[in-house]
């Protein structure tokens, strides 16, 4: 007899509380998206908000305060892209505890849904200009790639642009992450009261500034690069603000499908779940999915980590 406590309902509960224990880049971008949060179709356009502005104005008592509205703009963001996983289960399946069912099909089936949007998210440097790493002096001030010191110029960089210092991050792969944990600087982070974010997995806690994170999802340079290409992995240093993630909960099917279907939301990430029968192959079949849509939302807010192009 199967569970009658695995619902939609409940695998949606539990799939969002997995969703958001292991999102990576989404909780380092912007995803502020007002109170647009309704159910929206593939194609669909949400306006997100950049966070406000303001200039600070010298006080003159005799003409008091002066006050200023809020300048807020918003970015428009196509919900372009709908992420699915898919899985039958059996009538076996559906009888274990939301535990069992969670370790054994539910988590997987998250963590690739997250994986998804982490490689939708990165694929938003192609539209980044600003590089560390490559400057003609990098080698002269050891700020190559293959060091930590290289966000000592992402800093720069970031800090002639007016970046804001808080919610600084820096995504890396694993070749660049391993360089990194090789140097004195954070072979000794023991000594410097910073080992909990090591053995967390990050690479370092405000290190130059930026919270700083390694990901397989980063890539790797081809084995023979072409000319122009390039020949180190691409890391990322950005604000929080440069890049978006805009996500919205996908429409329930229609009353009398006979499919079971919930929605949840939840600081920014929206998903969907359903439950049906495949009378075909006699077994159940739960989807999960994830409508959204990503945008760079200011290049001067993120600077590329890398070597230099192959030339020739």
């Amino acid at each position: 007899m199967a569970n009658a406590f695995l619902t939609a309902s409940a695998i949606a509960d539990q799939a969002m509380a997995t969703l958001y224990e292991s999102t990576f880049l989404g909780e380092l971008v912007h995803t502020d998206y007002g109170a647009e949060l309704a159910t929206k179709k593939l194609g669909n356009t949400i306006n997100i908000r950049k966070p406000a502005t303001f200039t600070a104005q010298a006080f003159n008592r005799a003409n008091g305060i002066q006050l200023q509205d809020a300048v807020e703009d918003s970015i428009p963001v196509v919900l372009d892209t709908i992420p699915d996983v898919s899985f039958a289960v059996t009538d076996e399946d559906m009888t274990l505890k939301m535990d069992a069912f969670d370790e054994r099909l539910l988590t997987p089936a998250c963590e690739a849904i997250v994986q998804y949007v982490d490689l939708a998210i990165l694929a938003l440097r192609s539209g980044v200009t600003q590089v560390a790493g490559t400057h003609p002096n990098a080698d002269t001030l050891k700020q190559t790639w293959d060091t930590p010191e290289v966000l000592i110029e992402a800093k720069r960089q970031l800090d002639v642009n007016k970046v804001p210092l808080r919610d600084r991050y820096a995504v890396v792969g694993p070749t660049m992450a391993s360089r990194w944990l090789n140097t004195d600087l954070l072979k000794h982070a023991d000594k410097s009261g910073t080992t909990e974010a090591l053995r967390e997995g990050s690479i370092g806690k405000s290190l130059f500034g930026f919270d700083t994170f390694q990901t397989g999802n980063v890539g790797q340079p081809a084995g023979a690069p072409a000319i122009g290409a390039p020949t180190t992995e691409i890391g990322l240093a950005f604000h929080k603000s440069a890049l978006a993630l805009a996500s919205a909960p996908l429409e329930l099917p229609p009353a009398g499908s006979g499919v079971d279907a919930a929605v949840r939301n939840f600081k920014g990430l929206s998903l969907r779940v359903t439950h049906g029968y495949d009378q075909k192959y006699k077994q159940q079949v739960v989807s999960v999915d994830f409508l959204f849509g990503v945008k760079l939302l200011d290049a001067k807010r993120a600077v590329l980590l890398k070597g230099a192009n192959r030339v020739a």
